[in-house]
């Protein structure tokens, strides 16, 4: 009794967001334009920004004016980490987000997350545009989300605001904000920092009242978000090449006929190609502007920081598939 009860009580809420978003749909198609919103915390002209208002243009197209979509930028519906159970449940549509925000809830997807799992940005597209990078978007409906194409988020390097880092040894007690995933924070540790999870947004503070000394992320984040002007020391250890993923919430992929699933898994697809044109042409724009600001960037030797890594990866990979499936990215070429 008190069990049936309690299953209805945690899918009434999802069952009826899913009815009333399939009976909204139902009526636009009929009559009008449905524009869809998506979240996204870079700033307007980021690529993923740009791929994503391209993706609409696309879907626009292919559905004769059908739906459209709004990008709100800047986090205006909030942070990365903040607006997952919001399209989980249908409050927001469309979700460009870092697979790293997603932490540990899509096991398959965490071995995106590994460091140097990836050994160049051609290896990683080679894994994804294949059978190895539908397995991983598949798994992404057990959250409640469906996974339509992902997008390049770069690689991942640390910079702080002291000194140059050339190896471990050098990060032994700085403090690096890291996005709130548990893979993050063990990896700073395995090099001997201390890792401080903290929205994307507040960094540029933490770093110049010090309750940070840096942070890791890619070339057009630390240009684009300020913070090579309080942290000019950029280190290219490219630790992780964490990919982006473009979603919708499962309600409202509920919601669509098939023929339209095909078509926004299609625009989707098509708009991969004009988010890495734009990332590449962004990444070397964005080192020639932190250049311009003082940065000083070192190269690294990579060797000892991935010797670093054996704990990392016996803590995460210990499931049978997990292994077979870092041991099938890896055999990759």
């Amino acid at each position: 009794m008190y069990l049936w009860e309690d299953i209805l009580m945690f899918h009434l809420p999802k069952l009826a967001a899913t009815a009333l978003v399939a009976a909204a749909l139902m009526v636009s198609t009929a009559s009008a334009q449905t524009v869809l919103r998506s979240s996204d915390t870079h700033p307007d002209g980021y690529p993923t920004v740009e791929a994503v208002k391209y993706f609409g243009e696309l879907l626009s197209q292919k559905t004769d004016g059908r739906y459209s979509v709004e990008v709100f930028h800047s986090a205006q519906l909030g942070e990365e980490k903040d607006t997952i159970e919001q399209t989980q449940f249908g409050v927001i549509d469309l979700n460009r987000i870092s697979i790293g925000a997603f932490g540990t809830q899509v096991p398959a997807a965490t071995v995106t997350q590994l460091p140097y799992i990836f050994r160049s940005a051609d290896h990683m597209h080679h894994v994804l545009d294949g059978p190895i990078g539908e397995e991983i978007l598949a798994a992404f409906d057990a959250v409640d989300v469906v996974a339509l194409a992902y997008y390049d988020g770069g690689a991942r390097s640390f910079y702080n605001s002291s000194k140059p880092i050339n190896s471990p040894a050098d990060m032994a007690g700085m403090k690096f904000r890291v996005m709130q995933s548990d893979i993050f924070v063990d990896m700073v540790g395995a090099l001997g920092g201390n890792a401080t999870p903290m929205p994307y947004g507040e960094v540029y503070s933490g770093i110049q009242t010090g309750v940070i000394d840096g942070a890791e992320n890619n070339y057009p984040s630390f240009d684009t978000a300020g913070h090579a002007e309080v942290a000019k020391y950029y280190s290219l250890d490219e630790h992780l090449m964490v990919p982006e993923v473009l979603v919708i919430s499962k309600v409202v992929w509920d919601g669509l006929t098939p023929e339209d699933q095909a078509l926004f898994r299609e625009a989707a697809k098509e708009s991969v190609a004009k988010q890495r044109e734009l990332w590449a042409a962004k990444e070397i724009e964005s080192k020639a502007a932190v250049e311009a600001l003082g940065a000083v960037i070192n190269e690294v030797d990579k060797a000892p920081f991935i010797e670093a890594m054996g704990p990392v990866y016996d803590k995460y990979v210990t499931d049978p598939a997990l292994k077979d499936l870092v041991a099938r990215i890896q055999a990759t070429e």
